[in-house]
């Protein structure tokens, strides 16, 4: 009998997963299922972009059924409600129930608030389309409004709570697109202030010192104000209160602070952290063999270090390793153990500045940002192949799709 492997979310786990699947599957060798709210894959390494408003919105975007085979995986339009383990049995939006005979869990992540008060109520968050395109309609408002009412320092004051990557990403391209803006609505660029305040003592802890103090050089240059060492004690409806109860005013406040593994990891085991699940040497969690966890919902532990961080690429590996083991199951072969391969991590700060260590190479400024480039577009390739490559590179020639992907 035909087995069923249903695949939870096509973020970059989830996806990955299930192109590999039909890229080595035999056809009717299983019945695979993609299920995800959205008929579409975001790419969360250019959100920021598309925040700032410097990146059309399809860009960022991939048409799921583009790049999958109906013939081989089925898309499924709905949302994860809850999971039934021991019934085997996930629970859809509208009442639907979806058997399994492997589970992939691939859920993405959760906005992490830390207890602060007002995170959830009054701040803007970079997760997905929607969510950027909200931040980018917010800064030009705030211009629009400027130019016809009387000007309000609050309505140009931007804040970015957390210096982390993508902390870091949009305020670097913030700051590029806000030079453009104030010509358009002919504003006076020193009326117009970048604040991004961070808790840690330095931008992108836990990076290359050298690298970080670059990338804080780079953001300074720009005319952002970076405020380290200095944690919010709660966001409002006009700003931000900061440690030493200094208010600082502002009519759009991004959080950028962190993350949590998405809330339904914890219905499978309640032992988490940060709600990411440890799983074993092959993705799966404790006691259920027929389930894989993979992504920003997993947590993996080196040899001789902590945890490994939960980015794109870990997630695209984990995908491929899921997806041989997968198969593994399928045709009675042994199972292999997930390695993860860190090549290296570049962070962008604007539009051809970036800053990484590669293979061990620690790179700066344009040549950085051309190698991270070439990353995210071997990306495309590795999903859509050549012809997804050529799409995203013609850029924003095809504005009109957005809206009809957007709204189904």
């Amino acid at each position: 009998m035909q087995k069923k492997i249903v695949i939870l979310g096509a973020g970059y786990g989830g996806l990955s997963t299930a192109v590999m699947l039909q890229r080595k599957m035999k056809l009717r060798e299983a019945e695979v299922i993609l299920v995800n709210k959205d008929s579409y894959h975001h790419i969360t390494t250019w959100l920021h972009e598309l925040a700032a408003g410097t990146s059309p919105t399809d860009k960022c975007m991939v048409d799921l059924e583009s790049v999958l085979e109906p013939e081989k995986v089925k898309l499924l339009k709905a949302e994860v409600e809850s999971i039934d383990l021991g019934q085997k049995e996930v629970y859809l939006s509208g009442g639907q129930r979806l058997s399994y005979d492997y589970l992939v869990v691939a859920l993405g992540s959760e906005i992490e608030s830390f207890g602060i008060p007002g995170v959830k109520e009054h701040t803007y968050v970079i997760r997905n389309l929607k969510t950027a395109l909200a931040i980018r309609d917010q800064v030009e408002r705030m211009f629009r409004r400027c130019k016809l009412d009387n000007y309000r320092p609050e309505r140009l004051h931007f804040v970015i709570c957390g210096s982390g990557f993508t902390g870091v990403e949009f305020a670097g391209e913030l700051a590029d697109r806000i030079d453009e803006l104030c010509k358009e609505y002919q504003i006076d660029r020193d009326k117009v202030v970048i604040t991004n305040v961070e808790a840690s003592p330095t931008v992108l802890s836990g990076f290359d010192p050298e690298l970080s103090e670059y990338a804080k050089a780079v953001l300074e240059k720009k005319g952002v104000v970076i405020k380290t060492s200095t944690p919010v004690k709660a966001c409002t409806s006009d700003g931000v209160i900061l440690h030493d109860q200094e208010e600082c005013r502002s009519s759009t406040v991004v959080w950028t602070a962190g993350v949590r593994g998405h809330s339904i990891t914890k219905r499978i085991k309640h032992e988490t952290v940060r709600g990411r699940l440890k799983v074993d040497e092959y993705l799966r969690p404790p006691d259920h063999d027929d389930v894989f966890v993979i992504g920003d919902s997993s947590i993996i532990y080196g040899k001789k270090e902590g945890p490994y961080p939960p980015t794109a690429q870990m997630a695209v590996q984990q995908g491929a390793a899921c997806a041989h083991n997968l198969l593994a199951l399928l045709r009675n072969k042994p199972l292999q153990a997930f390695e993860p391969r860190i090549k290296g991590t570049l962070v962008s700060i604007g539009k051809k500045v970036a800053a990484g260590n590669v293979y061990g190479l620690k790179l700066y400024g344009s040549k950085a940002s051309f190698v991270k480039k070439v990353v995210d577009y071997h990306y495309l390739y590795r999903i859509g192949g050549l012809k997804l490559v050529l799409d995203k590179l013609k850029g924003g020639e095809r504005q009109g799709e957005k809206n009809s992907l957007l709204d189904h």
